[in-house]
């Protein structure tokens, strides 16, 4: 299976698994604790799970790294080239009743994103790269590829976490910088904004995981943005040990 291959069976499993998300949904659901104290809901389950089958069938050479499943103890071992998958980024959000969560699935090789695609059920779009072709998103109008946009005359557009936005290293990190709005949402579909010049910059200092990022990563550079470690200015790795991210800051430039 090539790499244009790949991103459509991402697409359509992120369409499958947000399906899945919305019905639960409508039907209602209880939100658990896991032992870090983060929530998770049966939405998070039952769309990881129907990843993870998909995936394991078509690219059975893949090993698949996802969340709910690192949460249980299946820990794998460190290899060049896998699958991240967060079958439900910003469960907060979505266990609030809001509509910024997003799944995310993107595929590593040699510590670096090279395909991704994130999808935002509720607000019916998909966003997905291929290292190299660029990046692209899915609505109700078609497809259509993104860019990143110039730095407005008028200041940034900065997004954040509605946990995080207000904290004071987000502050310090934009010190003096011309800003017009500060948005607070939720979940990958932040990058997102960025690589389809509607925002600008996203400073991250609280905690995240490699699931959280890497597919919104691709999208994003391939939009001509950068996801950069906040204390090296590195371009964000995979395949950390815990795989754990650093602060980061994603921005168009």
């Amino acid at each position: 299976m090539n790499n244009n291959e790949m991103l459509e069976l991402a697409f359509n499993l992120a369409a499958r698994a947000g399906e899945i998300i919305l019905d639960v949904r409508r039907r209602g659901f209880e939100t658990m604790h896991k032992e870090d104290r983060s929530i998770v809901t049966i939405a998070d389950h039952e769309a990881e799970a129907m990843i993870l089958a998909a995936l394991r069938e078509a690219t059975p050479d893949i090993p698949v790294v996802a969340e709910e499943e690192m949460a249980a103890g299946h820990n794998p071992a460190q290899v060049s080239r896998f699958w991240l998958v967060d079958p439900l980024d910003g469960t907060r959000e979505f266990a609030a009743g809001t509509d910024d969560f997003a799944v995310c699935i993107g595929l590593i090789e040699h510590g670096e994103p090279v395909l991704g695609v994130v999808t935002g059920p509720a607000h019916g779009e998909a966003f997905g790269a291929i290292k190299g072709q660029g990046a692209i998103k899915r609505d109700a109008s078609g497809e259509r590829a993104i860019h990143v946009r110039p730095e407005p005359a008028e200041g940034l557009t900065v997004i954040a976490s509605r946990r995080s936005g207000n904290h004071p290293a987000v502050q310090r990190y934009l010190g003096d910088r011309k800003v017009a709005e500060l948005v607070q949402t939720g979940s990958a579909l932040k990058f997102c904004r960025i690589a389809e010049g509607v925002a600008d910059l996203y400073p991250r200092f609280g905690r995240t995981m490699e699931w959280d990022t890497a597919a919104a990563q691709i999208v994003l550079e391939e939009a001509g943005g950068a996801v950069r470690n906040a204390e090296t200015g590195e371009i964000l790795r995979y395949g950390k040990p815990g795989f754990e991210n650093p602060p980061f800051v994603a921005s168009a430039t």
